[in-house]
Formats: C-alpha cells, sequence, structure tokens
C-alpha cells in the first residue's frame, strides 16, 4: 500500500539525470505525495522542515537514484536460463530457443517466468522492464502481481505460434491486451515487430497504421549480426535500416533493440529521423553477435537505452552489470577512455531507457512531477569505500547486491534487500511451476 500523507527519504546521496544532464546532490532528500508522485528533490536541509511530511525515512549512508530501466527483454525466458548456452544467434534461435518455445509457450509458463524476471529485476535494482514476448496479457499481470513497471511490447511476427496464428491475429489479440490495461498506471505499451527479417512489408506497414493511430511507441529488433545484414542485401537490396525508413517506420517513437552491425549510414539515417537505440551488451557478447558501436551513437545525438535481453541469452537480468559494460565496452572499442563516461552510462540506463520507451514524462529521473520509481544502495561494503565521485562509485563500483531498497510509484517493494508485500510470497508460490517448467526443459535438451 501507498503510505498515507507525504514521505521524505533522505541519503547521503542522491544521483538523477534529466534534459540538463547528471548531477549529484549531497545530503539529499526527495519527497513524495501518496499517489507516489515526486514533489520536491534537494537537500536535507531545504527540505526536512516540511511541515506536510508524514513518513521519513533516512538512509545515512546510502545513495539513492532513479530505478533502473530495462528497456528490451523476454522476461518470460528466464525459465530457459542456461538451457542454450554457448551458441551463435541463428542456432540458438533454430535449433534450442524457437523448438523449446514451440512445446513449453503458453499463458501459464509466461506468467511463471515474468514474475520469476520481475521479482530478479526488482532485487537488483529494476523498476521497469520493456518486455516483448508471447501471452502478453500473463506478463501484465506478472507484473502487476510484484508491483513493478512493465511496458508490454506486444509481438508481432509473420511466423504462426500457438500464441497467434498470422500477423493480424498478433495485432487484434495485442490490442486487446492494451485494452484490457488500459487504466493501469503501472502498464504502457509498444508495438513489437519482431525483427524485419520476420516481418514483411505488408506486415510493418499495417503495424505502422495502428502505432500512428493508437500513438504507441514501435519496437523491434535491429541488426543484431552480421548475417542478418547481409541476407538483407541479398533479398532486398537494401540494408534494414534503410528499409525501415523507407516504410515510414523510423522517428522519435521507434526503438530498436541491439543495432550492433550499424555502419556510418545506418547512423547517420536514425539520428536524422530521431529514433532510440538499446544496447544489450551482455547478450551480445555471449551470443558472439558484436560489439554496439556506442560512442558513435552517442556522438551522432541518438539516444542510447540498455537491455538486459532474455536470460536465455544472458543469463542474468543484471542492469549494473550491462551499464558496467556499455561503459567499458565503448571505450576499448573507440580506443578512448574518455567516451562513454560514467555519466553517459548512468544516463543510459535511466533516462534513456524512457525517453526511448515515451515514459520519460513518467519515470526514468528524480525530479518534481514524476513517479517516485527509486533505489536505494548501499555505501557499507568495502567494495563501495572510499568515495570519490558518485557517479562513478554508481556506474563502476556498484552491482546489484548493493541495491538495499526499493519504491515503485511510492510503494517499497524492497527493504533492507528482501521483498515486501506480494512480491515477497513470489518464490514460495512459483516454486511448483518452476520445477514443473524445468523439468520439461531438461527433457527437451536431450
Amino acid at each position: 500500500m501507498s503510505p498515507i500523507g507525504n514521505t521524505l527519504i533522505s541519503a547521503r546521496w542522491l544521483i538523477t539525470a534529466s534534459a540538463n544532464g547528471v548531477r549529484a546532490i549531497e545530503h539529499a532528500a526527495v519527497i513524495f505525495d501518496e499517489a507516489g508522485t515526486i514533489t520536491a528533490v534537494g537537500t536535507a536541509a531545504d527540505l526536512v522542515g516540511d511541515e506536510n511530511i508524514a513518513n521519513r525515512i533516512d538512509l545515512p549512508n546510502h545513495l539513492l537514484a532513479p530505478g533502473l530501466i530495462n528497456a528490451h527483454c523476454h522476461a518470460a525466458m528466464s525459465l530457459l536460463r542456461g538451457a542454450a548456452d554457448d551458441l551463435p544467434l541463428h542456432r540458438w534461435l533454430q535449433e534450442r530457443i524457437w523448438p523449446m518455445e514451440g512445446e513449453l509457450v503458453d499463458e501459464a509458463f509466461v506468467q511463471t517466468g515474468t514474475q520469476l524476471a520481475a521479482v530478479e529485476m526488482l532485487l537488483g535494482g529494476t523498476t521497469t522492464c520493456v518486455d516483448m514476448y508471447f501471452y502478453s496479457r500473463a506478463a501484465g499481470r506478472a507484473f502487476l502481481s510484484v508491483g513493478m513497471r512493465g511496458v508490454l511490447a506486444l509481438p508481432v511476427i509473420d511466423v504462426p505460434s500457438r500464441y497467434a496464428s498470422d500477423a493480424d491475429a498478433y495485432i487484434t489479440t495485442g490490442l486487446l491486451v492494451r485494452d484490457e490495461f488500459a487504466d493501469e498506471p503501472l502498464l504502457s505499451f509498444a508495438l513489437a515487430p519482431h525483427a524485419p527479417y520476420t516481418i514483411s512489408d505488408a506486415t510493418f506497414t499495417r503495424v505502422l497504421a495502428f502505432a500512428n493511430e493508437l500513438g504507441l511507441p514501435v519496437h523491434t529488433h535491429l541488426q543484431e549480426t552480421a548475417q542478418e545484414v547481409t541476407d538483407a542485401i541479398a533479398q532486398t537490396g537494401e540494408r534494414p535500416t534503410a528499409r525501415l525508413a523507407r516504410l515510414g517506420a523510423l522517428g522519435p517513437d521507434f526503438f530498436a533493440a541491439h543495432g550492433v552491425h550499424l555502419n556510418d549510414e545506418d547512423i547517420a539515417t536514425l539520428a536524422r529521423y530521431g529514433s532510440s537505440v538499446v544496447h544489450c551488451p551482455s547478450s551480445n557478447l555471449k551470443l558472439a553477435s558484436g560489439l554496439a558501436p556506442v560512442a558513435q551513437l552517442l556522438a551522432a545525438g541518438i539516444n542510447v537505452g540498455l537491455g538486459t535481453d532474455g536470460a536465455a541469452s544472458n543469463n542474468r537480468l543484471d542492469m549494473f552489470e550491462e551499464m558496467r559494460l556499455a561503459a567499458l565496452i565503448g571505450k576499448v572499442q573507440a580506443n578512448d577512455a574518455s567516451v562513454v563516461n560514467a555519466a553517459q552510462a548512468f544516463t543510459m540506463a535511466t533516462q534513456g531507457g524512457a525517453r526511448a520507451t515515451g515514459l520519460a514524462n513518467v519515470t526514468g529521473s528524480l525530479e518534481a512531477g514524476k513517479a517516485a520509481d527509486m533505489i536505494a544502495v548501499s555505501l557499507n561494503s568495502p567494495g563501495m569505500t572510499p568515495l570519490f565521485d558518485p557517479v562513478s562509485h554508481f556506474v563502476y563500483a556498484a552491482s546489484r547486491a548493493d541495491v538495499s531498497d526499493v519504491w515503485v510509484a511510492g510503494v517499497q517493494r524492497v527493504k533492507d534487500s528482501a521483498l515486501t508485500g506480494a512480491a515477497a510470497h513470489s518464490m514460495s508460490e512459483l516454486a511448483p511451476s518452476i520445477r514443473s517448467i524445468s523439468e520439461r526443459v531438461a527433457t527437451l535438451r536431450k
């Protein structure tokens, strides 16, 4: 339940990202109201005298930050964690993942897997997840069951499945889910054509018509592997990014996952249309897909968010790891230690994801008028000592194990590193379903 009356949380440090850049406030405080909306951010000295404060939380050796935003995930695939390791993307998909999904994926699988993923993410400081997967209704219920913010990226693909028989059925089914959850403040929506290589021009055009009519963002995988680009040129004579531009898909409401094999022309095109890219470094490394040109994307003015991808291709839904990797890989790739700096990596994990998903007015930073989606990171461990620069510490030193407290829309979902409320019962309730599904996965892997 939301606290009654205004709540003030004070901390040793606060970091936030906004249109004006990243700033750190020492001896800081945040005030939010009963609706879970931030009303004030500043120094504790300036805010503690507010007479309307009914609840006070003092975190004297902690750092407050916006909740992290996982801008590309297939949450239910947490149930396939470790089931298809050490394979390149197309073999991983065609030989392991797609056959297993064909046998396993239904509403029960998605609800269980998404709830498991949501618990993992909340404990690790992620408060918002963009989920592109089948059975979006079940995913929506799972996010709501633990009180996490979810962006349901409603899948569309020109391949029949148990979920939908054809592209029109995918669209219709997805939009019914949107209608059902339209009044849920923690859920928002995007249309998600899977990838240029699985979607025809006609289907893309249909998706875009609905997206424009309903004001929904569009999310897809884009140029994740070199083979994808080679095949596209051979089949259509166009690079995938050029094809999407021709179809009218690109724009400020378009965000692409991966973008590993973007050349200078692709980057210039995405920048011209104001589109976003979601960088998924761990998944791209594990599948040997390559290294996305993050420094070039940022230099071109492209908004970049971060994502874990699914646990089947990452094994961890850990946004602290993605943030740190994004900075380190960006430096090595550019042969320049000054690029993809700590402030840029922090922004990608917070405000960058919010901008990509159309939630920049709701979350992604600690500012008056936005939701109180925030996390507290303990500074008590040896690995967090000493502290000279809180932004650097957050990106390069902190881990998800340092997350002590998590709030979503002002409701505390993690306290002293433990789940609270309904989420606290999730793992014990999920155990029988996880065990049953795991046994089926093990049989399919033989």
